[in-house]
């Protein structure tokens, strides 16, 4: 099967009139390309549950703060292409960026990458749309800004999915060399070290955290950001843990920003909801 490619906001919504006409349910798949396994179980969600999938693909410059990242952000439009079709994707939106901001862009939301969510959904109008679970806070947001704006769309989360050793598949695992490569879980573990506690009964935030963090002692190189534990409903950090909670984090190691998170059962949480 081929895939159609469409370039403009014109041509797709001429492309998606017949198909909105016929009331088959459109599924939105937002993407920045180099798509993985990770974009493939999104797309393999989206394609079981609705009558026409579209994958965005758009590399979107405000959300960069550095322009040699986005410089180097990896854009791969024919394996793209190539992936899509062979997990029967209907249409691939994939625009200039002159498409999306043809002139000063004047009303943003208050978050950049949002903003272009925003956008998509307007341009795209599915009846649902997919987001990973690895962009926990993104999604959060995204939650809040279609019920705070009445946007028509429903908004499904799909679980991470991770190597072998635990890594999130990104796009930007890309940029990682062989070494980077290698304590890159670092991040997933600590997650974990948290959880494993969080598990057993342990409270306090604030500890969990300090002893999570002894798991990157091991390798000074990787610089982090942030380790917070919060409510999963708005990602806001919790003091004291009394419910579901996920473990959120970034890293930096070389020039590349990781980002992760898991979700954490309580031990009372468990046994009552076993």
């Amino acid at each position: 099967m081929k895939v159609q490619a469409v370039h403009s906001i014109e041509e797709l919504r001429r492309t998606l009139a017949p198909i909105r006409n016929a009331r088959r349910p459109i599924g939105l798949v937002p993407t920045m390309g180099a798509l993985h396994a990770g974009h493939g179980r999104l797309i393999e969600t989206a394609c079981r549950e609705s009558g026409c999938v579209v994958v965005s693909i758009f590399v979107n410059p405000i959300q960069f703060d550095r322009s040699d990242d986005y410089t180097r952000y990896p854009r791969t439009l024919s394996g793209d292409l190539e992936f899509c079709a062979a997990l029967n994707v209907d249409i691939v939106f994939a625009p200039p960026a002159a498409e999306m901001y043809p002139g000063a862009q004047r009303a943003f939301v208050e978050v950049n990458e949002i903003t272009v969510v925003l956008k998509l959904l307007n341009i795209v109008q599915p009846d649902r749309a997919y987001f990973g679970e690895k962009d926990a806070q993104q999604l959060a947001v995204i939650r809040q800004l279609v019920k705070d704006l009445n946007v028509p769309v429903d908004i499904f989360e799909v679980p991470t999915v991770r190597e072998a050793d635990g890594l999130a598949l990104s796009s930007r695992n890309a940029y990682l060399t062989a070494e980077e490569r290698h304590i890159a879980p670092t991040l997933h573990r600590a997650l974990q070290a948290a959880g494993g506690l969080i598990s057993k009964g342990a409270t306090c935030a604030a500890e969990i955290k300090k002893k999570a963090l002894l798991v990157f002692d091991a390798h000074p190189e990787v610089r982090v950001e942030y380790l917070e534990i919060v409510n999963p409903a708005d990602m806001q950090p919790v003091e004291q843990i009394i419910g579901p909670v996920r473990v959120a984090g970034a890293v930096w190691i070389g020039k590349t920003r990781l980002i992760d998170n898991v979700l954490c059962m309580p031990s009372d949480a468990q046994a009552a909801s076993g």
